[in-house]
């Protein structure tokens, strides 16, 4: 029953209490996945979802060596286009979910959700946009912008 309640969610609109409480029903459950899946969903309805089609560079390209859980826990850096105030290139922290899968290992590409730390600061993005993933160094990955939608909560209710 809660994956058919989890797929309605994925399909329609719903409210964040909906994400809310379909997390707590999951940890009663010990459900760990699907209760970090619904807080995931609950954080996108506050702040706003960003889609993108993620490509890894292979460990000989100067990509990552090992794979990672695509469950939310890398926080990578991503060029998306800003500047810092003296005009150098700056970049941006956002949590990375792998969709329908458990991770992403170097070469490897997939549908990803991006959590940005300061979801602000990644309004300018649009479908299309091409964003570059970095983990402390060169880039190990590029990113297609598929999807960008505005928080379902407004601000002062958050």
């Amino acid at each position: 029953m809660l994956d058919l309640l989890m797929e309605i969610g994925d399909e329609h609109p719903v409210p964040l209490g909906f994400w809310s409480l379909l997390a707590e029903a999951a940890q009663a459950m010990m459900l760990e996945h699907s209760a970090r899946w619904c807080e995931w969903r609950a954080w996108e309805v506050q702040h706003g979802a960003i889609r993108a089609r993620l490509s890894l560079l292979r460990a000989e390209e100067g990509g990552r060596q090992t794979a990672f859980s695509g469950e939310g826990q890398l926080r990578p850096l991503w060029d998306i286009g800003n500047r810092a105030p003296g005009g150098e290139q700056a970049v941006n922290i956002a949590r990375l979910w792998v969709e329908g899968a458990p991770g992403l290992a170097p070469g490897e590409g997939a549908t990803v959700r991006l959590a940005p730390l300061g979801p602000e600061q990644w309004h300018h993005l649009e479908l299309g946009d091409v964003i570059t993933m970095h983990e402390g160094g060169p880039a190990v990955g590029r990113a297609t912008i598929i999807e960008v939608r505005p928080p379902a909560v407004p601000e002062h209710e958050r």
